[in-house]
């Protein structure tokens, strides 16, 4: 009983050591100079890299692995004719053939001078089409010059201006967009501060003729506070935003979120009070023309 157990100890040990014994392919193993072969490793200990595989004139081209067969291909190739070995590691080695290309004799072979170029005879479509382009040219020349005549004013192709958007409306819309997105809810000071004052400096160098987008803060409150369209509240209102806004910008500052919301309620303030006396001061300023 013994001695069964010992040999099956052994039949199994030597079909485990045939399992685990790499494989070598190399298919196929001679080829004409710049073709391409193919070498297949199966279940090895190591794996030779492809700057490994490259020597004796041997280069390789691309390496894939698989993990589940275990099998690693590498696509080799060879420029230079003769017997190359392709060492594998662990005394290992294969061999590859490469062939020269085979010699061509020029001079059995009769040389010919190239053929000149054969022209083909203009068939009428091809006439014709370049005839009826030109007519269509010259339909659209004429066809401009009547239109230009018949309607000097008007043009079918011009599209009727959309009607222009007061200052004041177009940018309390963009507060309200810039509002709904949440900027300093999401850490994103900064950002919300730097298009609020924009909105809010965009209007004033539109509506009220201030320069704002090129001045320092305190240069566009002065500037504010000696137009026709404030009041001292809203000069204050401005420079409580701004200031705010380059603590922020400037001074990394993280404003309370009350004091975000009352940067908006201000901006917005601002915006429809000046609004407001503009809109009021514009019947005296066409009564005051008219008496002129």
């Amino acid at each position: 009983m013994h001695k069964i157990t010992t040999i099956a100890i052994l039949l199994l040990s030597a079909v485990a050591i045939c399992q685990a014994q790499a494989t070598y392919r190399l298919e196929p193993d001679s080829i004409m100079i710049g073709q391409q072969a193919r070498l297949t490793i199966i279940r090895a200990e190591q794996y030779p890299s492809a700057e490994a595989l490259t020597q004796n004139s041997i280069v390789a081209v691309s390496q894939e692995f698989d993990n589940e067969s275990q099998t690693q291909t590498t696509v080799i190739t060879c420029f230079e004719p003769g017997r190359h070995s392709l060492r594998l590691g662990n005394d290992d080695s294969l061999i590859l053939s490469v062939s020269d290309v085979p010699d061509v004799d020029t001079a059995s072979a009769q040389i010919r001078d190239i053929a000149p170029l054969q022209r083909e005879p203009y068939t009428f479509w091809e006439i014709a089409r370049w005839f009826l382009l030109a007519l269509a040219l010259v339909g659209v020349g004429l066809g401009s010059v009547w239109v230009r005549r018949k309607f000097p004013k008007k043009s079918f192709l011009s599209r009727p201006e959309p009607p222009q958007v007061p200052a004041h409306v177009r940018a309390l819309a963009e507060l309200e967009a810039l509002r709904t997105r949440n900027l300093w809810q999401s850490g994103r000071c900064k950002e919300y501060y730097t298009l609020l004052t924009d909105i809010v400096r965009n209007y004033l160098e539109e509506a009220c003729n201030i320069p704002s987008t090129d001045m320092t803060t305190d240069q566009t409150v002065s500037s504010y506070q000696t137009s026709p369209y404030s009041t001292p509240d809203d000069v204050q209102q401005l420079a409580d935003m701004l200031q705010r806004a380059d603590m922020v910008k400037f001074a990394k500052s993280e404003p309370l979120p009350d004091e975000h919301n009352l940067s908006m309620n201000e901006a917005r303030a601002i915006i429809e009070h000046t609004a407001a006396i503009i809109t009021a001061q514009q019947p005296e300023a066409k009564e005051a023309e008219n008496h002129e």
